[in-house]
């Protein structure tokens, strides 16, 4: 009642082996509460930001390379989250999804791209950087669905009534599981950008010594 059976099934998955017993930890399901408490903040952001605008697939030369780093961070991730499941690795395929949401794209894709989503002079752009996040966030919803069925499922219904996007199934549940592509593999790009983060984190550093 206090923290949601999202919130308790995530913390019952996680950070333990399979077979062996575990103890209930109030600070693991707080844990967990805040995890979907930061997804449910940023698919808001995302929703409001592409409200009153029709949101059209960028192709692959309107990506940034910020925008081609995520997907293929998003990429990567589908490829390993379902090796993971298919081996009955449960819990090391939900952290690899809690690090992918919660540091890629919460704390560093979104912080890269507010400027440009704010920029109403570069339509391309906008575009381009609202596309990314409604295919990453889909994505990313897809993969933990099965741990956090009701908060995935009422973010996805939300995203897709506001989008209009009627192509897409009506429910996640019957939804078609991401699929790696091998097209989607920006290995310079990841590169690039995983220095820029580097140099950003030696500055905060250095800001907080």
């Amino acid at each position: 009642d206090k923290y949601g059976a999202d919130a308790l099934r995530f913390m019952l998955v996680t950070g333990n082996a399979p077979g062996n017993d575990m103890r209930f930890s109030y600070t693991k399901i707080e844990s967990a509460r805040n995890f979907a408490n930061k997804i449910w903040n940023a698919s808001r952001f995302i929703m409001m930001n592409m409200a009153g605008k029709t949101v059209k697939n960028a192709s692959k030369d309107e990506l940034q390379p910020v925008d081609r780093w995520i997907l293929s961070r998003m990429n990567t991730t589908v490829k390993e989250v379902t090796e993971n499941m298919e081996k009955f690795e449960l819990g090391i395929a939900a952290q690899k999804i809690y690090d992918f949401i919660w540091d890629d794209l919460c704390d560093w894709y979104i912080e890269m791209v507010k400027p440009r989503l704010y920029n109403t002079d570069d339509a391309m752009s906008q575009n381009a950087a609202l596309s990314t996040l409604k295919k990453v966030l889909i994505s990313a919803l897809k993969l933990l669905h099965p741990y956090m069925p009701f908060i995935t499922e009422e973010i996805y219904c939300t995203v897709r009534e506001e989008c209009a996007d009627n192509d897409t199934p009506e429910s996640i549940m019957i939804a078609d599981w991401p699929i790696y592509d091998i097209e989607l593999d920006y290995a310079e790009d990841e590169k690039d950008i995983e220095l820029i983060k580097e140099a950003v984190k030696g500055i905060r550093n250095v800001r907080s010594s």
